[in-house]
């Protein structure tokens, strides 16, 4: 645990350099998309309501969600270890329940992590705490390239 503890504090640092829990990721930094906190089992982001990423009703577009959603769980499953391991996804359904009208908290966790493949839960939150969305995903556990 100490090791995962020590990763945590680098994460942290790191975080303030390339933005997203250690590792430069240029598409969130695209869309905007804000790295919040990282334990073991649990990850969560903010996406920031901006003109780019709204549809033609001015709701935040199913696909920026979803390619938060994407992000956050893929975080979320290779956090056992997330500067040395990368999270390919395999399989990922998205559900989604109101339009997200307003900035938006995105919130994963690992359900089940094996040593190659990681099965994770997530939920678009709006700032009252409303479930806008919901996914589940399956991610294949790769060792990060440096």
């Amino acid at each position: 645990m100490n090791s995962v503890k020590n990763q945590q504090a680098c994460i942290e640092a790191d975080d303030l350099q390339l933005g997203h829990f250690g590792i430069d990721v240029p598409f969130m930094n695209h869309i905007g998309l804000q790295s919040i906190s990282l334990e073991e089992d649990c990850c969560r982001t903010h996406l920031t309501l901006k003109r780019e990423l709204v549809n033609s009703r001015g709701d935040i577009h199913g696909g920026a969600l979803m390619s938060a959603l994407d992000f956050t769980l893929s975080v979320v499953a290779r956090a056992h270890d997330p500067l040395n391991v990368g999270a390919a996804t395999i399989d990922m359904s998205t559900h989604f329940y109101a339009p997200a009208r307003s900035s938006v908290d995105i919130i994963a966790t690992c359900k089940r992590r094996g040593k190659s493949i990681a099965f994770c839960e997530g939920e678009v939150q709006d700032g009252d705490g409303a479930v806008l969305a919901v996914a589940r995903a399956v991610f294949k556990l790769v060792p990060r390239k440096r």
